[in-house]
């Protein structure tokens, strides 16, 4: 459904952050779901980053984002969601405050070949009592862990949910988006 803008008094936008560490896949989530060309700010992995960027389990990572992903996604007539992809490596996280401004909550995106990186994106939301969930990207080939399991390993408390994604599918970022928009309402 495409977007257009409304002065209806009964639409609502919500603004919503993906989140998590370097090469998860929040670019990739907010580009499968956008249902307009999303803005990405994207630039080239370099050698002057190469001893900051820890490239373990992305070898193949040529690009980062630097500022933020935007994109879109109406969920119905009366309802669409603002989607901000925050930058992942820890010299770009001055810009998470500004994106969290006004957010209703998070995904943390997880992976779980480099879990240790989701520490600071839940260290973040919680310390902000902005409510998340956390989604693990479930990459080709690899083992697969319980979301009782990635939870514990996490140190989540009790009720934050725990999906399995595929962020390059579509239907299945559209899922972990309601999940979290489910979630929020269910804490409010």
């Amino acid at each position: 459904m495409a977007y257009e803008h409304s002065d209806r008094a009964d639409f609502t936008a919500l603004k919503l952050l993906i989140a998590g560490g370097f090469g998860v896949g929040k670019t990739t989530l907010v580009e499968s779901v956008s249902e307009i060309r999303p803005l990405r700010t994207e630039e080239q992995l370099t050698e002057a980053s190469r001893p900051v960027d820890d490239l373990k389990g992305v070898a193949t990572k040529t690009t980062t984002t630097v500022a933020m992903d935007f994109g879109r996604i109406t969920l119905r007539d009366d309802l669409a969601l603002y989607l901000f992809g925050t930058p992942g490596q820890d010299r770009f996280w001055f810009v998470w405050d500004e994106l969290a401004t006004g957010c209703l909550g998070a995904v943390v995106l997880a992976d779980t070949r480099r879990l240790a990186d989701s520490f600071p994106a839940v260290d973040y939301f919680e310390s902000r009592g902005i409510p998340f969930i956390v989604a693990v990207n479930c990459f080709d080939g690899l083992r697969s862990h319980t979301p009782e399991a990635i939870a514990g390993a996490l140190d989540l408390s009790a009720g934050t949910p725990v999906l399995l994604c595929d962020v390059r599918d579509r239907e299945s970022g559209k899922d972990v988006l309601i999940s979290l928009v489910e979630h929020v309402l269910s804490q409010a």
